[in-house]
């Protein structure tokens, strides 16, 4: 017999269902997602594990929902930023506050990107809603880079790079650690190549 998952319509239920996906996200950045299970979720939701499995299929099920809140978690600050900018823009100060707010983000959610980005490899919706977000982000900082006289060729795809550049140096620099690199020196590096997309 199939599982029967519901799906929450009162208020005391909406919170419940918030609760676990709570749960899940803290556990999964505590731990990781591979170290949690779903009765360590429901202790920590305070309901039943019975609760849990009436809204979610399985723990994987929950981490669709968590990432929804990684996003907003992770590139919110970074989207306002850009939303804040007036013309005209200093590019050089621009890179270097999305550098430092990119490499924030990812050291505070460490253990949870680490998860959601390796499986992402192999699990096709956690792949679409990854591919979905850039999508979003990109044209959403290429409309707002419009508005403020930016005419830059092919703007979709230096925007898109620099997001590449961006999240490549933020996992350097929080996950790799290769004792042979000057990681002052080469986030300059980074900053002048962001630049360089720009002006």
């Amino acid at each position: 017999m199939s599982q029967e998952i519901r799906e929450p319509k009162q208020e005391r239920s909406i919170e419940k269902k918030n609760k676990i996906v709570k749960a899940g996200y803290e556990l999964f950045s505590e731990v990781g997602y591979y170290s949690t299970n779903t009765a360590q979720i429901a202790k920590r939701a305070g309901v039943s594990t019975g609760i849990v499995y009436g809204y979610f299929k399985d723990k994987r099920d929950i981490l669709l929902d968590v990432l929804s809140i990684y996003v907003e978690k992770a590139f919110s600050p970074v989207l306002e930023l850009i939303d804040a900018l007036s013309a005209p823009i200093n590019y050089r100060d621009l890179a270097a506050m999305v550098l430092d707010k990119a490499t924030y983000i990812h050291e505070q959610n460490a253990k949870i990107h680490e998860a959601l980005h390796s499986m992402s490899h192999s699990d096709a919706e956690v792949s679409a809603k990854f591919i979905e977000l850039e999508d979003e982000i990109t044209l959403q900082i290429a409309k707002k880079l419009a508005t403020l006289g930016v005419d830059s060729p092919n703007l979709n795809e230096r925007i898109h790079f620099a997001m590449d550049i961006v999240q490549s140096f933020s996992h350097e620099y929080i996950f790799d650690h290769h004792s042979y690199i000057d990681y002052e020196a080469m986030r300059e590096i980074v900053q002048n190549t962001l630049v360089s997309l720009f002006v």
